[in-house]
C-alpha cells in the first residue's frame, strides 16, 4: 500500500544524516514533512518522549499509543522498506546487499570523521560553520543572539574534535584518506552512475549525506573535492533528487560483474576504517574509555564508542548470515583490500 500521510521528521540543513534521509525519501517518492529545528523542542511541544541519544534527524512515527520519536538512519531505512516496498534502495542479491551495507556503514561512521574534522579543525571552516549553523535553525536571529550562539557552538564543537580522533597528529591522515576516497569515487563514477550499478543503494545515500557538507558547506573540503574529483561534485548535485529515476531490477550489477574501480573504495575502507573498528572493539571489550593504535602510519587516539563496536558486530552478523556461495562472492571482491580483517566466521 502506498504511503499516504507525510512522514514527519525534525532535522538540520547542516546535518549530513538529515540530508541523507531527505534525498532517500525523495528518491523513494515517500511524502514527508520536515521541521527545521531541535528535536528536543519539537518533542516537548508534541508531548512525545525524547529519544536517547538525541540525534538529527529525528523521525516521528505513528505507532500504537501515539507518536514515537526515532533516530538512527540505518534501521530507519529498513523500517521504511517494510512500510513501502517500491523503489527499494536495498539490493535483492544478498552478496550485493552486504557490500551496500558496508558502504553505508563506512559513510556513516568514517566519512563523518572527514566532515567533522574539516568543519571544525581549519580556522576558516570553523568560522564559516559557527556563522551559518545558528542561522540554519533561525535565519531571523538578532545579531547579539547570533554572536553569542556562534561562539558557544564553535567552542563546543572545536573542543569535541578529540571525539572523532582529529588533532594535529591525525589531521594529515584524515586529509590523505579524504583525498584517496575522492580519487576512488572519481575512478568509480567514470564507470557507472551509482556505487553498485545504475540505481542508488542505501550506501549511495550514506555517502551523499556526508558529501553534501564536504562539497556544499565547508570551504576546505569543497576546494579539495573540486580539485580531486569533479565527478563527485556533480554526483552530489544529481543525488539530491533522484525522484525522476526509474529503476529496474537489472540495474543492480552483480559483484562478479562490477568494475575493478569498486575495489578502490573497498581498499580505503580496509586501510583506515577496518583498523579503527578493530581497535575500538578491543577497547570496548576491555572496558577502556579511550584507545590508541596506529592508523595509516600515525598514532591515533580516540574516545571509545560502544555504538561503533555494535556496528562491527552487526556487519559480522550479516557476513555470517550469507550463504557459502554469496560469502565466496564477497570474499573475492574484498580479498587483499584489508576489509577482510574485520570479518570473521567465529
Amino acid at each position: 500500500m502506498a504511503q499516504q500521510q507525510p512522514i514527519r521528521l525534525v532535522g538540520g540543513t547542516g546535518s549530513p544524516y538529515t540530508q541523507k534521509m531527505l534525498a532517500l525519501l525523495r528518491y523513494r517518492r515517500l511524502p514527508y514533512a520536515i521541521t527545521w529545528g531541535q528535536p528536543e523542542q519539537v518533542c516537548d511541544a508534541l508531548g512525545v518522549e525524547k529519544p536517547r541519544p538525541g540525534l538529527l534527524p529525528t523521525f516521528l512515527f505513528e505507532e500504537e499509543g501515539g507518536l514515537r520519536a526515532v533516530t538512527d538512519s540505518t534501521p530507519i531505512i529498513r523500517r521504511l522498506e517494510e512500510m513501502v516496498s517500491s523503489r527499494s534502495v536495498l539490493p535483492d542479491d544478498p552478496a550485493l546487499a552486504f557490500i551496500d551495507y558496508l558502504i553505508e556503514d563506512f559513510a556513516d561512521e568514517w566519512c563523518t570523521k572527514y566532515m567533522f574534522h574539516y568543519r571544525w579543525y581549519p580556522k576558516l571552516d570553523a568560522d564559516n560553520a559557527g556563522t551559518l549553523l545558528p542561522y540554519s535553525f533561525d535565519v531571523s536571529l538578532p545579531k547579539d543572539g547570533h554572536d553569542q550562539l556562534k561562539q558557544w557552538v564553535a567552542e563546543r564543537q572545536i573542543s569535541r574534535l578529540y571525539v572523532v580522533g582529529s588533532n594535529d597528529t591525525t589531521a594529515p591522515v584524515i586529509d590523505a584518506s579524504y583525498r584517496r576516497f575522492l580519487a576512488a569515487m572519481e575512478n568509480h563514477l567514470a564507470h557507472q552512475k551509482f556505487m553498485l550499478g545504475n540505481r542508488p543503494g542505501a550506501g549511495d545515500f550514506g555517502l551523499y549525506g556526508q558529501l553534501t557538507q564536504l562539497v556544499g558547506f565547508d570551504p576546505t573540503p569543497r576546494a579539495i573535492a573540486h580539485e580531486v574529483s569533479p565527478r563527485t561534485v556533480a554526483w552530489v548535485d544529481h543525488m539530491d533528487d533522484q525522484s525522476g529515476h526509474e529503476p529496474e531490477a537489472q540495474d543492480w550489477i552483480k559483484l562478479g560483474d562490477q568494475p575493478e574501480s569498486l575495489r578502490g573504495l573497498m581498499q580505503e575502507i580496509g586501510r583506515v576504517y577496518a583498523p579503527v573498528q578493530l581497535a575500538n572493539a578491543r577497547a570496548v571489550h576491555a572496558g577502556d574509555k579511550t584507545w590508541e593504535s596506529e592508523i595509516d602510519g600515525a598514532r591515533w587516539t580516540q574516545q571509545t564508542f560502544p555504538y561503533q563496536a555494535k556496528c562491527l558486530t552487526w556487519t559480522n552478523e550479516r557476513y555470517r548470515a550469507l550463504s557459502d556461495v554469496d560469502r565466496a562472492a564477497v570474499d573475492r571482491l574484498l580479498q587483499g583490500t584489508g576489509v577482510e580483517t574485520m570479518l570473521s566466521l567465529a
